[in-house]
């Protein structure tokens, strides 16, 4: 709803004029502008009220017309371009382990597992990043897309809480693949700055495609990759992650704890800050002629009521 207020709220400083004038400005000629005033004195009490009431109705709405009452609406529009960004997540079996837990030949203990954090961090980034698009890249035995470019903050983040690890099989990590598959992410979109942040635990194993292949790709499409190692260091392979992100223009994080990547996934916000353009427009919408409709009617009827006795 707009917010009504007067242009020229001065006007209103006549009312006050013509309550002086009533009070003390008495007519010098009277039988020249009212020759019958005799017969107005002599009216009923309740004809002379209704004529003083039509008066200053008149006078109050031919005034409110000229204060020129108007009704704003501020319409806020953003050239909303933003970021377009890639969350390529690894699915596979050792992501079901905590951070610093030894996962080979061994079952997960009931501590929270990095994918566990990994989705609840993301789902807060996510929520971060309003006015960008966002995509959904997993990988493990093989890379997909799990949910395409968009805006939709609520669905994307139901989309991550429906991951587990092991979606996208358990045995490897094909990290090669997950770039590719990045990289067909963003051949369609038009966002002049694309960034991926590639998060694993694991060393690249049991790739279709080459990785000169995907880094062509990731290279044509102008995609940006933000590398980040999670758990020990001897899990993932640092030079690997390293090249892919000097390569595309990234940095390369390790986070070997819950903390580390939390403060991984703001160090990328602010890195990657959308500058958003914004644009003021105020509507306005005059309403004048509804008070000056009234202040004529009034005024048509005062004049009316004033000539059927005989007093103009």
């Amino acid at each position: 709803m707009g917010e009504l207020h007067f242009e020229y709220p001065a006007w209103f400083f006549l009312i006050v004029i013509f309550i002086v004038c009533g009070r003390f400005c008495k007519p010098r000629s009277e039988a020249l502008f009212f020759p019958h005033i005799d017969i107005f004195v002599q009216t009923q009490s309740y004809q002379a009220v209704l004529l003083g009431v039509l008066k200053w109705l008149t006078i109050l709405f031919a005034v409110t017309a000229l204060a020129s009452p108007v009704v704003e609406d501020r319409i806020q529009m953003q050239k909303n371009e933003g970021y377009a960004i890639a969350l390529v997540m690894d699915s596979s079996g050792s992501m079901k382990f905590g951070f610093g837990e030894r996962y080979i030949g061994m079952l997960a203990s009931g501590s929270e597992s990095k994918f566990d954090i990994s989705k609840r961090l993301a789902q807060a980034f996510v929520k971060m990043r309003k006015n960008d698009q966002i995509g959904l890249v997993v990988f493990g035995n093989f890379a997909y897309v799990a949910a395409p470019l968009t805006y939709d903050e609520q669905v994307l983040s139901q989309m991550i809480d429906a991951l587990y690890p092991g979606i996208s099989g358990s045995n490897y990590t094909v990290i090669n693949d997950a770039l590719f598959q990045c990289a067909k992410l963003f051949s369609t979109s038009k966002a002049k700055t694309k960034i991926a942040i590639l998060l694993t635990d694991g060393q690249s194993r049991g790739d279709n495609v080459p990785f000169d292949v995907s880094m062509k790709l990731i290279k044509k499409y102008g995609v940006k990759v933000y590398t980040v190692g999670i758990g020990k260091d001897k899990d993932f392979d640092k030079k690997h992650l390293e090249m892919i992100a000097k390569e595309s223009g990234g940095i390369f994080f390790a986070a070997h704890n819950k903390e580390d990547l939390q403060a991984v996934y703001t160090r990328i916000d602010m890195l990657e800050k959308s500058e958003i353009e914004s644009e003021q427009y105020v509507k306005k919408n005059y309403y004048y002629e509804l008070p000056l409709f009234v202040a004529f009617m009034t005024l048509l009827f005062y004049t009316f009521l004033l000539n059927k006795k005989g007093t103009v």
